[in-house]
């Protein structure tokens, strides 16, 4: 019940895209907020499907705190390649939006 409550709260705190509502196109995050709480309630097939990149920012910002707080040796090559992957994720996924 808990996490359902989670999901409720994350929900009324959604904002609107600046973007979408000017242009009437989505942005690059347009999705991931819909996708996060989609995870949060165990829905992980619509959490991707609406939006790829979302488990692959959240691990990275994840990491990104382990390696704030523990400085591992090779942390920073990580985080790079794994900033690299999720940029191409989510330029992937705007092209997609765009084209279909």
């Amino acid at each position: 019940m808990l996490i359902l409550g989670i999901a409720d709260w994350l929900e009324k705190l959604m904002l609107p895209c600046l973007v979408r509502s000017l242009t009437g196109h989505d942005c690059p995050g347009c999705g991931f907020q819909r996708s996060v709480v989609f995870l949060v309630r165990g829905d992980l097939a619509r959490s991707v499907q609406l939006y790829w990149s979302t488990i692959p920012i959240l691990a990275l910002f994840t990491f990104l705190l382990l390696h704030l707080h523990f400085r591992f040796h090779w942390g920073a090559r990580a985080l790079v390649g794994m900033y690299g992957l999720t940029t191409i994720l989510i330029v992937s996924q705007f092209c997609y939006k765009l084209i279909h």
